[in-house]
Order: C-alpha cells, then sequence, then structure tokens
C-alpha cells in the first residue's frame, strides 16, 4: 500500500476547509475549490493526451472495487461510510468533457492519508445526475538521485507523489466532486468539494499554434542564472530563445517555480524534466520562471497587485491561471500535449514523444 506524500502548506490546507465549510448540499455553486491565482495550485486535464497506459489500465482494473454510479445521489454514496479524508484538488482548469484531475487526500490535522484505492465521483449541481467511479492512479515524482535539486532535498514539504484520475464533465456549470478511499481495511469517503467547469478555457489549446515568445536565456542575463532560475543548483533549460527554436524545433516549455511553488509540486517536475532531457537529445527543454524578478511581491497571492505586476510577461502570453504547466510543442510550433500541475515521467516521456513524433 503506497503512502501519499504530497502534502499541503497549513495556507492551502486552510483554504480548503474554509471552502468545505460553505458547502451547503452537494448541489452547492461555488467557485472551483482549491483553484487559486498563480502559485497557489497546479492541476491538469486529460485533453493533454498524455496519460500513462499503465496507470489507465490499474485504473480500470481496480474499477469493479467501488459502487457503480448509476441510480445513485452523492448522498447515497456516501451512507454508511466514515468521514474519510479532505480532498484538495490541484487543478484550477476545468472545462466541458475529460479532465486529468489531480489531487491529494489529507487527514484533519494537516498530514497524509494512506489509501490503497481511490475513485472520484461527480454530480452536476441541480440535478441527481452522478457519474463515476473515475478510478485514481498513484503517481510518483521520484527521479534519479543525481537529478533531484538541492531545492527539493531540502524541502521536507516538497511533493513526492499525488493521485490522478480522470474524470468527465458532460458541460459547463458547478459539480460536486466525492472521494471514496480504501484506507488499510475500511471504505471512507471525503466530504463532497464544489468545483466549477468553465466553457472557456484561455490557456492554448492541443492542437493550436503556441504563442510565439521570447523566453530569457543565459545570454539574455549575462550568463547570471540566478535572475532566470529559483532552482538549486540551477538546471539547464535556458539554452534557448522560444522564438529562435519556433517551427525549427520540438520544444518541452516548462513553466514552473521550484523555490516559490505553494503547492510544492514545481521543484519535484523540474528534475524531472531535467532527467527526461538528459535522454531526449531530439527536443529542446525551456524552463520559464513564474514571478518577476523571482520574488513575489505583497498583494500578488491575495491578488490585490496587477498580474502584470507579479508575473513574467511569458506566464501572460500564455494566460496561466496556476503553476506548474507543461506545453509539448512540435516542430510545426503546434501544442501536441499539455499538462496543469505536477506529472510523473511516463506522462512527460508520452509528451516528448508526441512532440518529437510530427
Amino acid at each position: 500500500m503506497a503512502r501519499l506524500e504530497l502534502r499541503l502548506t497549513r495556507a492551502l490546507y486552510n483554504r480548503h476547509v474554509d471552502r468545505l465549510r460553505t458547502v451547503r448540499s452537494v448541489a452547492v455553486a461555488g467557485a472551483l475549490a482549491g483553484a487559486c491565482a498563480v502559485a497557489a495550485c497546479g492541476g491538469g486535464k486529460s485533453t493533454d493526451g498524455s496519460t500513462s497506459a499503465a496507470g489507465t489500465s490499474t485504473a480500470s482494473n481496480a474499477s469493479a472495487a467501488f459502487a457503480p454510479a448509476r441510480g445513485r445521489t452523492i448522498q447515497d454514496l456516501r451512507r454508511g461510510l466514515a468521514r474519510g479524508p479532505i480532498l484538495a484538488p490541484t487543478v484550477s482548469t476545468l472545462t466541458p468533457g475529460d479532465n486529468r484531475f489531480g489531487f491529494g487526500l489529507f487527514d484533519r490535522p494537516y498530514s497524509q492519508v494512506d489509501a490503497a484505492r481511490v475513485a472520484l465521483y461527480v454530480e452536476r449541481s441541480g440535478t441527481s445526475e452522478v457519474t463515476g467511479p473515475f478510478v485514481a492512479s498513484h503517481e510518483s515524482l521520484a527521479v534519479a538521485p543525481r537529478y533531484q535539486s538541492a531545492t527539493v532535498k531540502g524541502d521536507p514539504n516538497a511533493a513526492r507523489t499525488l493521485y490522478v484520475a480522470h474524470v468527465r464533465f458532460p458541460g459547463p456549470g458547478t459539480y460536486a466532486v466525492l472521494a471514496i478511499a480504501k484506507v488499510g481495511a475500511r471504505t471512507v469517503a471525503s466530504d463532497p468539494i464544489p468545483v466549477m467547469v468553465s466553457a472557456h478555457d484561455p490557456v492554448p489549446a492541443v492542437g493550436s499554434l503556441a504563442p510565439r515568445i521570447h523566453t530569457p536565456t543565459l545570454a539574455s542575463v549575462g550568463g547570471d542564472v540566478s535572475q532566470i532560475d529559483t532552482r538549486q543548483p540551477p538546471d539547464t533549460m535556458h539554452g534557448t530563445d522560444l522564438f529562435d527554436a519556433f517551427r525549427r524545433k520540438p520544444v518541452i516549455l516548462l513553466f514552473a517555480t521550484p523555490a516559490l511553488c505553494q503547492s510544492r509540486v514545481c521543484g519535484p517536475v523540474t528534475d524531472l524534466a531535467e532527467e527526461v532531457k538528459a535522454e531526449s537529445p531530439k527536443a529542446t527543454f525551456i524552463h520559464n520562471e513564474i514571478y518577476l524578478d523571482n520574488t513575489i511581491k505583497p498583494g500578488c497571492l491575495e491578488g490585490t497587485r496587477a498580474q502584470d505586476q507579479c508575473v513574467r510577461p511569458q506566464v501572460l502570453a500564455y494566460h496561466l491561471p496556476s503553476e506548474p504547466w507543461l506545453f509539448a510543442i512540435d516542430r510545426h510550433g503546434r501544442i501536441v500535449a499539455r499538462i496543469e500541475g505536477a506529472f510523473d515521467k511516463q506522462e512527460l516521456e508520452a509528451a516528448v514523444q508526441r512532440a518529437v513524433a510530427r
């Protein structure tokens, strides 16, 4: 039984608790649970096409362990089950259709939860239409020791693993999401949380041309890598400007801030990118930091300061509402995969393969 080692900071944990307190019923209308401005969380969508085959197979085989949704409401599914952990999504962008839904499970004293199997159920606001179970896979963010940064190694709260389910939302609106988990010999249920599914997704989509922008390089900062990288030691993904590589080379573009990431996943995924870069000579890897001057200025997390005074122009050009984000761009300049939030090595390798195959 794997141990979930993804940890929330106290502030993020309290944010999820506060949102749960606003839920009066599973039909509650509300903002996206856990959604936040840049640096408050990560997440993603299955439309990136980067689902690992192993994870899909495991989830399919495990679905028989959970009750079918047909004919049941969220309350029916919870009935008779012990109150379980807090469901903490790492998702900021949800749209109609299939979504890659990353999340953690945490008990009330902020600590991690052991769960052998987890499945999600969703119910549309104002209806009793429940779909599920969407069985989650358990993903590791581990890298070979030589690629683990001091940033991650020295951070006891850095994410090590997360759960990922692929959830389908039939249309825009507010939904309640419930997690049912097998924890030891018990089956427990989380409190349902509200999530908002929007018909509009401002982030560049798979299949679209990537925005052609300049990204900072070692040359552009006179060799002072500390201006454009918060990782220790700095990574090796600052040699190429995206503007120059556009429509010439396959590019893996990672937006992440290893030292300032509030969800604690930017460091681990940057380490993963370093590892996969070493094994992928056909792709050009580019890492772009999030914050201007590598500093979170007062008011940036609270949303009281204008975003163009907080984040780098490249983040604004891609309309990113959170971090980290990864885009795989083929040699024709088209986005062939995108992932919001944490990802494992298999997902990243699949995204690289899509980029270099075209």
